[in-house]
Order: structure tokens, then C-alpha cells, then sequence
């Protein structure tokens, strides 16, 4: 009989325990998506008057993207596409939902919510959601264990300047798809911002000790700006200011709970914006820093925005990416991350984390990306590279150089044409300035053969194109009266 000293038995245990130790825990994953925030809104992307310190150790710590795209400038649409990985006019969500609207999020259709829980996750999201706020539609529908939350824009309420008498009914609180609250206040705004916060906070203590994925989908700096006691008169921007500052705090809570809980090393967070400023709101507007035009257009200051994210130890900390990519692409590098399987459906997203990671000699997967409006316009095509814009005919919105209005009031914007198509070196001309089509013959035919493809699957309202590849929204049946 062989005996084992007790002292050896226990170094040889000791020993052992990698051998037989659980597979590496899952990443947490936290997005914060906050509305109408124009790409100089964070200090580290040049904001002024306010500061954004907690948004700014992300860069510190993680990795500046600075030409990071939406799919479409406008609230609905833009979340649709975040969630979905596809192009929102692929499944048939354009604009912004009214509180009338019988459509939305076609339950055929897989949220990062849905992917993520089918892996074992706990899904949660706070905050503005927007994809249809009828039933079949909410996110209890679509993958979120718990939610709490707007079922759409804070402007959609009669109490909006510039809300004519009976335009929308009142703006409900919604919890797991009930509403709890039929009258959103004004007071009641101005603890939105808190409230949805330390939703994601004790979401993340309920369930640390299990992979989670949270969404939080802040209203604001959506106009009509509201902001609690403890940031009002806080900046030397005003209100504007004063709610981005808000806004870094509840990030900052964020941050701080994962650190509180040792879920740094484990959480991936990403932080970024639907689209640009409403610039026509003026000082209750962000800013688009370089950029051409803001929220509602097709130009960079639409469709460009501020995006920040850390995961130590597998994002490099510090770094800045000047490569270009886009909200569709989270879902399926999320799916590689995590090993959960991609919807069924065909998506436009690809998986981008060697982009993401900074790996050496990484290249975008994409041949390029395609830039469509409301009602299916495609408005401009961008090489994979990111490098080169062409800028399709079409009409767009804009100030013309004009200030914007003040104090919750907007300016009207007028409307513009874009003739020819326009093709611009966003390495060189981040403003979009100048037209180099006639020296770049080669790149315009390319990129207008590209946008043909784009046409044939998705579909151009603007050419008349239907796309064999476009997907019907979820519908409710109407009854006539």
C-alpha cells in the first residue's frame, strides 16, 4: 500500500487545481447609448466648458474611436441598426417611431439581448427604448430580462414648446413592459437621468455573479433638456453642459460599481452616441465639432460619433483607431467574443475585433458601407478603408451658416440639393469640403458600383430601387373604425 505524506498530498492538490479549474468566465457587457450627443460632447473630443471626467479615463484606459459611425442619423432607425447588426431599412425601421405607430421590431428578428441570453446571459437595459411602443414590440419581446424605461423620445409629450394641443398623448414610465407611470412630469425628467442610472447599478449587483449583459439608453441630451439638482448651473455651457456633465457621472457610477464588485477585467463597456446635435436647437444643442451638418443628415456630423471603450487587458489602454466602423458591427463581434451563435437572418454587420483590438495589420472586412436616410434614401457610399466618401444626389436639411435657436426653441432649417455625386478624402477633409471627384475618376466608378450593389439588396428611394434583400417590420393589425 502506498502512502502519500499529508504535506506532499496537499502541494500535489495545490497542484492539481488548474487542471481541473471552470472555463474563463464570459465578458460583461455594458453599452451606454446616449441621444442627440454630437461628436465634440466628450473632452477628449474637444468639448468645452464642461468636464467629462469619467468619459475620459475610458480613453485613458481603453481605446478613442474617432470615426465611429451610426447607420442612420435618427433616433429609431439608429437604434435598430445597434441592436440588430443590420442596416435598419433591411428590417424595415426608418426615422424616429411616433407614439401612433403600429410598427416595429419584427420579433423574427435577433437583438444582441436575445443572442446574448441564449448564451446564458442576464439582460437588462434602462433608459429610452424606441422600436415600437405597442406590446409585440417592447424589449421584454426582444431578449431584455428586465427593463425600465420611455418607449420613446422625452420630446414625444404634450408638454413639448413646440407640441401643438392633442399632437401626442402623455408620455408613459414603462417597467417590464407595464406601464407604472401614465404622465411623465417635467420634474419627473429631471430625475431620469439618476433613475435609469441606478437601474444599471443594481442590475449589475443583482447579477455579478453571472455574465451580464446591460443597455443603457440614456434620453438625454435629446432636447427637451432636463437635469437633476446636483449638476443644474454646473457648467459654463449652460443647461446643454450641465446634462453632459450628468451624463459623465452616471457613467462614472457605472464604473464604479464594476470596480466596487472586481468586474473591471471582466466588463466590456462601450460608450457612444444614436447620431449627431439637432444642431437647429442652438445652445440646447451639442456640438459636431469638425464635422459637416448634425443629426438628420447623410454628412459626417451626422452620422460620425463620439465612441469610447475599455476592457482591460484586451483593449489596449490609451490607444486612439482612426478606423472606420459602424454601430451594425457590434453584434456579430460581440457573438465571436462570447461564442453565441448569429441570427439566423441575414445581417449587414461583420466581426471587427481585430479593428477593435488594435491588432497589427488588421483591415476592415467590409468592401464599404452604405449611408441610407428615412424612407430608404441612400444618401452616400464609404470605402471599407474609410478613406474615401462619395456623396450621392439627394436633399438634405441644414442652418446654412445661421445660428441655432435658444432655450428649447429651434430655427427652421432650410433645404438643400446635392447635384453630382461628390467625393471626399476624409483623411484629408474631415469637414467635407472639398470635391475631388474629377481628380479621382477610378474612386468615384468604384464607389458608384458599390452603391449599386447596395441598391440591389437593400433597396434607394431615391432611384426607385427595391431591395431584394429588405425585411418587413413586426405590424399590429388596425382596426378601422
Amino acid at each position: 500500500m502506498l502512502l502519500i505524506h499529508p504535506a506532499r498530498l496537499l502541494v500535489f492538490l495545490l497542484l492539481a487545481v488548474p487542471l481541473f479549474s471552470a472555463a474563463p468566465r464570459l465578458p460583461n457587457i455594458v453599452v451606454i447609448f446616449t441621444d442627440d450627443q454630437g461628436y465634440g460632447d466628450v473632452g477628449v473630443f474637444g468639448a468645452k466648458g464642461y468636464a467629462t471626467p469619467h468619459l475620459d479615463s475610458l480613453a485613458r484606459d481603453g481605446v478613442k474611436f474617432t470615426n465611429f459611425h451610426v447607420a442612420q442619423a435618427v433616433c429609431s432607425a439608429s437604434r435598430a441598426a445597434l441592436l440588430t447588426g443590420s442596416y435598419p431599412n433591411r428590417i424595415g425601421i426608418h426615422g424616429a417611431l411616433g407614439p401612433g405607430a403600429t410598427h416595429g421590431l419584427n420579433a423574427a428578428e435577433t437583438t444582441i439581448a436575445e443572442m446574448l441570453k441564449a448564451r446564458g446571459y442576464a439582460t437588462g437595459m434602462a433608459g429610452k427604448w424606441h422600436l415600437g411602443s405597442r406590446e409585440p414590440f417592447l424589449p421584454n419581446r426582444h431578449g431584455f430580462d428586465e427593463s425600465f424605461g420611455l418607449p420613446y423620445s422625452n420630446d414625444m409629450w404634450p408638454h413639448h414648446p413646440e407640441a401643438k394641443a392633442g399632437t401626442y398623448p402623455k408620455l408613459p414610465l414603462l417597467e417590464d413592459g407595464k406601464v407604472i407611470d401614465d404622465e411623465v412630469t417635467p420634474e419627473d425628467q429631471t430625475q431620469l437621468t439618476t433613475r435609469f442610472t441606478e437601474r444599471a447599478v443594481a442590475f449589475i449587483e443583482r447579477h455579478k455573479a453571472k455574465p451580464f449583459f446591460f443597455y443603457l439608453a440614456h434620453p438625454m441630451p435629446h432636447v427637451p433638456l432636463y437635469v437633476s439638482d446636483k449638476f443644474k448651473g454646473k457648467s459654463q455651457q449652460g443647461l446643454y453642459g450641465d446634462v453632459i456633465m450628468e451624463i459623465d457621472w452616471s457613467v462614472g457610477e457605472v464604473l464604479r460599481t464594476l470596480e466596487k464588485h472586481g468586474l473591471v477585467r471582466d466588463t466590456l463597456v462601450i460608450f457612444t452616441s444614436d447620431n449627431g446635435p439637432w444642431l437647429s436647437y442652438g445652445n440646447h444643442a451639442g456640438s459636431a465639432g469638425p464635422l459637416r451638418e448634425g443629426k438628420g443628415t447623410a454628412w459626417e456630423g451626422g452620422t460620425r460619433v463620439p465612441c469610447l471603450m475599455r476592457w482591460p487587458g484586451r483593449l489596449p489602454a490609451g490607444s486612439v483607431s482612426d478606423d472606420f466602423l459602424m454601430t451594425i458591427d457590434l453584434l456579430p463581434t460581440l457573438a465571436g467574443l462570447t461564442g453565441a451563435k448569429l441570427p439566423s437572418l441575414p445581417i449587414d454587420g461583420l466581426d471587427v475585433w481585430p479593428l477593435l483590438s488594435r491588432q497589427p495589420g488588421a483591415k476592415n472586412p467590409h468592401e464599404g458601407y452604405g449611408m441610407w436616410y428615412a424612407q430608404n434614401e441612400l444618401q452616400a457610399v464609404v470605402s471599407g478603408d474609410g478613406r474615401w466618401k462619395l456623396v450621392l444626389p439627394h436633399r438634405y436639411r441644414s442652418l446654412g451658416g445661421k445660428p441655432g435657436g435658444r432655450d428649447g426653441l429651434p430655427v427652421k432649417y432650410e433645404n438643400r440639393t446635392q447635384g453630382a455625386p461628390a467625393l471626399y478624402d476624409l483623411r484629408t477633409d474631415l469637414g467635407e469640403q472639398n470635391d475631388v471627384a474629377a481628380a479621382q475618376p477610378a474612386i468615384v466608378q468604384r464607389l458608384l458600383a458599390f452603391a449599386e450593389t447596395c441598391r440591389d439588396e437593400l433597396g434607394d428611394s431615391l432611384t426607385k430601387r427595391v431591395g431584394r434583400g429588405a425585411r418587413e417590420p413586426g405590424r399590429i393589425a388596425t382596426v378601422k373604425k
